[in-house]
């Protein structure tokens, strides 16, 4: 019985679930949709929020180094704005005539025995859209995305415990004036603290642990992909494996390097080796459908 139990151990595969970011990791930045979605995000802080434009490149880097996405530090300062009206604007006019059917990447995904999810920052409709655009929409169970982790009513079966609150990138700015971020940072010895942001997203390790929570997935079992080192990071404190897609340079935090996400099974063989395969199958279009919400 002892034996028995040892050569089952040896025969399970190392991963439950392959946690997936989608943009710039899916596909490449090469094509231009991020870059599209940056000046986006840059005529949004413009044309919507009133900010003078030489102003815009410093603001964006900062809040977006600070916060882990400009929304984030946005709401962090203390403007205040429709999420989906933001979404809107930043994504729907973005070229996605230059995502492409990736039959490659697809036959890839399908050929994987393991939970496949998409976990992004961006919005449900963005993702859907994506996917679809690239062939992928029915290779992933559900996507976590903004809505899954910033729901306008509380959908997640996530405990309301007081252990469980976040030490968040913050609780949001009560104030009606907007936190100077550009001059906090032009002091060479800043006396106070950033504001904190009432947003949940990458890298924010509070936003990769209720992901895993809402997901039922154990971080020990799970791979995580992703081209931004900083949630790779993340992820790897948080207790994930790692893949950092986009470059072959390892950083610190990634167990594995891609150049591109086409190059997984020359890099990750052992993902194909398991001799152990469970059947796993997604209903059409699921992912266009529905996210993950519990």
């Amino acid at each position: 019985m002892e034996y028995e139990t040892i050569f089952r151990q040896a025969q399970r595969p190392k991963y439950d679930c392959l946690l997936f970011d989608l943009d710039d990791t899916l596909y490449p930045r090469s094509n231009g949709v991020g870059s599209a979605c940056d000046q986006n995000v840059k005529d949004f802080l413009v044309e919507k929020l009133g900010i003078e434009k030489s102003k815009v490149d410093e603001l964006g880097f900062l809040l977006y180094k600070n916060y882990g996405t400009s929304l984030a530090g946005l709401r962090a300062i203390g403007y205040d704005f429709n999420y989906d009206e933001y979404h809107s604007f930043v994504h729907g006019r973005l070229p996605y005539e230059n995502l492409k059917p990736d039959p490659v990447l697809r036959n890839l995904l399908l050929s994987l025995p393991y939970r496949k999810l998409i976990f992004t920052n961006a919005d449900k409709v963005h993702a859907v859209k994506a996917l679809s655009r690239l062939g992928l929409e029915d290779c992933f169970e559900g996507i976590i995305c903004f809505e899954t982790l910033n729901p306008t009513t509380k959908k997640i079966t996530v405990s309301d415990d007081t252990d469980d609150e976040p030490v968040r990138m913050g609780s949001s700015s009560t104030s009606s004036e907007i936190f100077d971020i550009v001059g906090h940072f032009a002091q060479p010895n800043p006396t106070t603290e950033l504001p904190k942001t009432p947003v949940i997203c990458k890298p924010s390790e509070f936003a990769i642990e209720l992901a895993l929570k809402i997901a039922n997935l154990d971080p020990q079992r799970t791979l995580f992909f992703e081209d931004s080192v900083r949630n790779i990071q993340a992820g790897k404190r948080v207790g994930l494996h790692t893949v950092r897609v986009g470059t072959s340079q390892r950083v610190q935090g990634a167990d594995y390097a891609l150049e591109s996400i086409h190059n997984l099974k020359e890099a990750v063989p052992e993902l194909w080796d398991s001799e152990v395969k469970t059947d796993v199958s997604y209903p059409s279009k699921l992912a266009v459908e529905t996210s993950v919400t519990a």
